[in-house]
């Protein structure tokens, strides 16, 4: 037992030290510190496919890991993501880890970003996830050739906050390649949910996008269906999945819900556009 216990430890540092993490912002710089990062997860909270969330809070200093792709599967593609949690806290394995496994797993290199929550006071609460945000996409960028990636081929993915952040960046300057936003929230402003919130500012420049949201969800269907309007007004490439019910907050993990199809629908729509293919 001892020797598979040893075997298993190994096996893990292993694939742990193939990752790498590096800093968005210079130790300390942050001027507002809400106290020491942990775990806010509970007995009592809820959980997902019976399995608990990490939701980690009180991020000043962020980062971001690289996932690459297994030797011999990787495409070049790269996805940056971006996990949800309200900008209070990030829903870091759910939204996060398990997302860049399975991206591995389908060929595509993985970039997590462990970004600053929750946000300061009188600040637009995603000011300085957007300022991390554009760091990660320089970071993944002037790693490009060290990491052995496709600079045309990085792109972002990004869920309920995590996916309003992932579309701030996809109408920035410079912007992505291609983005999918899960469930995304805070598109729309509650006080008018037929309207696009007044931080974006849509073009013909905004990257093909890909979105799923259930007609359930409790932060509004109409993130998804306002968007994927105004991509298609301004002839932006968009392709979209709305399902009856499935809620908020699935992440990958499998349940009993139509809704745990997407991936699959997201792998597809990524094939497409021949991002699952070698460009090298």
């Amino acid at each position: 037992m001892r020797y598979f216990l040893w075997l298993a430890l190994c096996s893990a540092l292993t694939m742990a030290a193939e990752f790498q993490t590096i800093p968005l912002q210079p130790a300390g710089s942050s001027t507002f510190k809400p106290g020491p990062e942990h775990d806010t997860t509970t007995a009592q909270d809820h959980l997902v496919a019976g399995k608990p969330v990490l939701r980690i809070t009180n991020i000043s200093n962020p980062t971001l890991t690289f996932y690459p792709a297994p030797s011999g599967q990787n495409s070049g593609t790269t996805v940056i993501v971006f996990p949800g949690g309200g900008y209070r806290i990030l829903a870091l394995d759910l939204e996060g880890s398990e997302v860049c496994q399975w991206l591995n797993r389908i060929g595509i290199n993985a970039a997590l970003v462990k970004y600053r929550v929750p946000p300061a006071p009188d600040t637009p609460r995603y000011s300085a996830p957007l300022v991390d945000a554009q760091h990660a996409l320089a970071a993944v960028h002037s790693h490009a050739a060290e990491w052995h990636l496709d600079p045309q081929r990085i792109g972002v993915m990004g869920f309920s906050a995590g996916g309003h952040l992932a579309a701030l960046l996809s109408n920035s300057d410079p912007h992505p390649a291609f983005a999918l936003l899960i469930y995304p929230a805070y598109l729309t402003p509650d006080s008018d949910l037929t309207v696009l919130a007044p931080e974006f500012t849509l073009s013909p420049q905004t990257p093909p996008t890909f979105l799923i949201q259930t007609e359930d969800d409790g932060v509004h269907v109409e993130n998804s269906l306002v968007y994927y309007a105004a991509l298609k007004k301004l002839k932006v490439p968009a392709e979209m999945h709305i399902f009856s019910a499935g809620g908020h907050g699935y992440g990958l993990r499998q349940t009993s819900e139509p809704v745990t199809q997407w991936p699959q629908l997201a792998e597809a729509w990524l094939r497409a556009r021949g991002l699952l293919t070698s460009s090298r």
